[in-house]
């Protein structure tokens, strides 16, 4: 939904197939998954062990002498499986999706409308015709009151053609549209036959039914070699990431040092003699540098340093454009790579959260556990985004940016597996009232 949501615009009245439409929401839905994987795990064990605890089934596991810790080591490791098949495929399938699923988008965007001819305007959807179509029936192929101007601009544009009614149909290869007209009238001036007659003529022909083949071949959809999205981070596994990064650092280094051999032409060295043994009082010199020289030596001087300071900014800041970009590439390069593991170790931490809460609040189905995931879901996108947008602008680490939130949510797993164990009335609001109460008897007698 998101993705129809999204891009629905750019899909609607272009005359896409349905397996298009539908390959474009399978390679969606596999980008998602980031998103889908963690809520679905925090979903589904709130709801496990919140049926189990509402059917009093902890409480006959309890008895039995298993701890909550031991009745959760199955689904921990199953959980811990999971965690690899995310991370085996947001190494290896989600690179390939992504690829698939920005190069189809891309040419479904760039592809141009179906909607050949709309009513009431003149559509230049077809080159060298201006075509307008006044009224349209409810099937869509029918039209009435057609006129098709021929643009040539050697001619003027001297040829027109007018049809009371017609019919609208592709052939059978899809290669071109056909407008069967029928009764109706096409006008054409020509200019005289020789330098001697140059008066022109007005050919008019009446027809009871005609046709106008017009070709369509360059509104099919184009794809676009994936090999030039290739280079986009997401693309990428773990090996291509950590090249792009090796790469952009050398790169960095070696823009620095060329910078650094620029500069030092502009650089000034002033040696100053030994101290002779022979003087025995050195008189340090004070006060402004340029004191000693005449006034245009002095004014010469300063347009020569103002001259050099401003070539050494414009130098540097090229420069720094140019290292500013590497060092970003490296930042993004070392996000997408550390993505790729936050995802396997998002879905053990949500778990944790997951299980015990669960276990806590005793209720299953779609009510109260649905509310709880969302919102403990909420905090951990909220944290990671802040994150990964702190890593991008240079604020954060790369690695303190994506791995944030696991290190915030990951001690509220461990808060909330201990209340479990220790069969702690966390969500008991009665509990809370109580201490409240005596919280406050206290303060009155006080």
């Amino acid at each position: 939904m998101l993705f129809l949501f999204k891009y629905i615009d750019d899909l609607i009245g272009k005359g896409f197939e349905w397996y298009i439409i539908l390959e474009l929401m399978m390679y969606a839905s596999a980008t998602n998954v980031a998103m889908a994987l963690p809520l679905s795990v925090l979903l589904s064990s709130i709801m496990t062990y919140g049926s189990l605890g509402e059917n009093y089934e902890l409480v006959a596991i309890k008895s039995a002498g298993i701890s909550l810790r031991r009745a959760m080591a199955p689904m921990l490791l199953v959980i811990t499986l999971l965690s690899i098949t995310a991370f085996l495929f947001s190494d290896y399938m989600l690179p390939i999706a992504n690829l698939k699923y920005y190069s189809l988008l891309y040419d479904a965007r760039q592809q141009k409308s179906a909607n050949f001819l709309p009513e009431g305007i003149f559509s230049p959807s077809f080159p060298g015709y201006s075509i307008r179509v006044k009224r349209k029936d409810a099937d869509g192929q029918t039209l009435h009151d057609i006129m098709i101007y021929t643009k040539n601009a050697a001619q003027n544009n001297t040829d027109v053609l007018l049809a009371k009614e017609g019919k609208m149909y592709r052939t059978p290869s899809g290669q071109f549209l056909v407008l069967k007209l029928e009764d109706g009238v096409s006008y054409t001036e020509t200019p005289g036959n020789s330098n001697y007659n140059v008066r022109e003529r007005l050919i008019r022909r009446r027809f009871k039914e005609t046709e106008q083949r017009f070709d369509i071949s360059g509104m099919k959809l184009h794809r676009t070699d994936e090999s030039e999205f290739k280079s986009a981070l997401q693309m990428m596994n773990l090996q291509q990431l950590k090249d792009v990064e090796n790469l952009s650092r050398r790169q960095g280094d070696s823009t620095v040092q060329a910078g650094f051999k620029l500069m030092t032409s502009y650089i000034k060295y002033f040696y100053v003699p030994a101290k002779s043994e022979s003087v025995k009082k050195y008189v340090p010199s004070t006060g402004y540098p340029l004191a000693n020289l005449k006034t245009n030596e002095q004014i010469s001087a300063l347009q020569n340093a103002s001259s050099e300071a401003r070539s050494i900014q414009d130098l540097v800041k090229s420069r720094a454009d140019r290292t500013k970009d590497l060092a970003n590439s490296v930042r993004r390069a070392i996000l997408e790579y550390q993505k790729k593991f936050t995802l396997s170790a998002a879905c053990i931490a949500l778990f944790l959260i997951g299980a015990p809460l669960g276990a806590i609040i005793r209720k299953g189905g779609l009510g109260l556990p649905v509310v709880v995931s969302v919102v403990f879901f909420l905090i951990y996108y909220i944290i990671s985004t802040i994150g990964e947008k702190s890593a991008k602008d240079g604020d954060l680490s790369p690695i303190i940016g994506s791995w944030v939130a696991i290190f915030i949510i990951t001690p509220i797993g461990f808060f909330l597996s201990y209340k479990a164990a220790t069969d702690s009335v966390l969500f008991d609001m009665e509990s809370y009232k109580r201490f409240f109460n005596k919280l406050f008897k206290r303060k009155a007698t006080t």
